[in-house]
């Protein structure tokens, strides 16, 4: 067997350099999920603060998500110095932002995108490339983790009686602490160098030129990554706002600590229904669901206060296992490559796109509810690639087993 420099990748890493290298990325998704979602369950106030319309408003998500496009296309390069530096920008980004007007809040938001798109894409790296023969499932942790820091960030609103200064001082505390425990992450984890006779057969000439995967497939998982995370953000950052206009009874904070425990509840899942389906008939199957919940939440014209709290708990159950099946089944075929950043960086356009594009929906056709036709046709897009997205995967893992 032809040898390679020393990587994460190795089986035969010992345990403490396994937990130096997984301990600080999961416990910077940890935060990292407070801080991604934060703008969901803040919106109303600031909307409010600030006198913005949802067009303008929409913006916000704008700025953030060019920022992790900007810090997700540099990330793979240097995995360690990406969750390092990505814990400081986002914490001062949250630092500017107790001070921030509406337009500075934009370049508040852009530096906090710029370190959770760096730490993101490092962290997803990190937890794929460790340990190959267990990849899946410590993508379904990771993700797990990202989601306990979902649920935390509405809960962290109601422990600071909903004041936005003493949020952003608790979560900038959170990423500096990230960032301590970053630095114990061995410098040797880099992106590897893969031979072509040591790559698998079936995927032996993405690795012969520049980019990690032929031009289809990466095209593929891009427009999924640019999907996947443009209609997470859609639906978590406006539902919260869709539900108090539905009914007077509903929060916003509530609904999206709804949201992120079915997100989390789902992911939980995802292990045991992977010992029942196949991963690609999983994938498939929460797609299909998926869209039939969206498609649910377009046409009921005056739903219930019950109606909409069980469509955002369908949404976040059948949408959660999506994204860690979709980085297994990219990372089967790439490995730790150097420019998976472009990749991860798709992610973060679509971040930046589609919940904008709801926001300018809504306001165009006076409701949220059309509004919400930008992440049912998001859906529907993710299901019309899951057969390039899915194919060879099976193989691939025989090949590597």
């Amino acid at each position: 067997m032809q040898s390679v420099q020393p990587e994460v990748s190795q089986v035969s890493l010992s345990r403490s350099t396994v937990v130096r290298t997984l301990g600080p990325a999961y416990f910077y998704f940890l935060v990292a999920g407070a801080v991604t979602v934060m703008l969901g369950p803040l919106l109303p106030q600031l909307m409010q603060h600030w006198q913005i319309q949802d067009s303008q408003a929409g913006t916000l998500f704008t700025a953030d998500f060019i920022g992790q496009l900007c810090g997700a296309w540099i990330a793979a390069r240097n995995l360690r110095a990406s969750l390092v530096y990505g814990s400081i920008l986002s914490a001062a980004g949250c630092l500017a932002l107790i001070s921030s007007g509406f337009g500075p809040a934009h370049l508040a938001l852009f530096g906090i995108g710029v370190g959770l798109g760096a730490g993101l894409t490092a962290g997803n790296i990190i937890a794929g490339t460790t340990l190959p023969a267990l990849r899946a499932r410590l993508l379904v942790i990771l993700n797990v983790a990202w989601g306990l820091g979902a649920i935390g960030c509405p809960l962290l609103i109601h422990l600071t009686n909903g004041s936005t200064r003493r949020f952003f001082l608790v979560i900038a505390a959170l990423l500096f602490g990230a960032l301590i425990l970053s630095l114990a992450i061995p410098r040797t984890i880099q992106p590897k160098r893969v031979s072509v006779a040591s790559a698998p057969k079936e995927s032996r000439l993405s690795w012969t030129g520049t980019f990690p995967l032929p031009l289809i497939p990466m095209i593929a998982f891009a427009a999924a990554m640019f999907l996947y995370v443009g209609v997470e953000n859609s639906l978590g950052g406006w539902l919260p706002s869709y539900a108090i206009r539905s009914s007077s009874s509903l929060r916003a904070s509530t609904i999206a600590i709804y949201f992120w425990i079915a997100e989390l509840t789902g992911r939980l899942l995802v292990a045991a229904l992977m010992t029942i389906l196949s991963e690609g008939a999983l994938y498939r199957l929460c797609l299909g669901s998926l869209l039939l919940t969206e498609a649910l939440l377009c046409l009921i014209v005056h739903p219930s206060a019950a109606g909409v709290v069980a469509l955002t708990v369908l949404s976040a159950l059948t949408l959660a296992p999506v994204f860690p099946l979709l980085v297994a089944f990219m990372l089967a075929r790439t490995g730790n490559h150097k420019r998976l950043g472009p990749l991860f960086a798709s992610a973060s356009i679509g971040g930046a796109v589609l919940p904008w594009l709801t926001g300018v929906f809504s306001t165009q056709f006076h409701g949220l509810r059309a509004g919400l036709i930008v992440p049912a046709a998001g859906a529907a897009l993710l299901l019309a690639l899951s057969s390039i997205v899915i194919e060879k995967t099976d193989a691939t893992a025989k090949a590597n087993s």
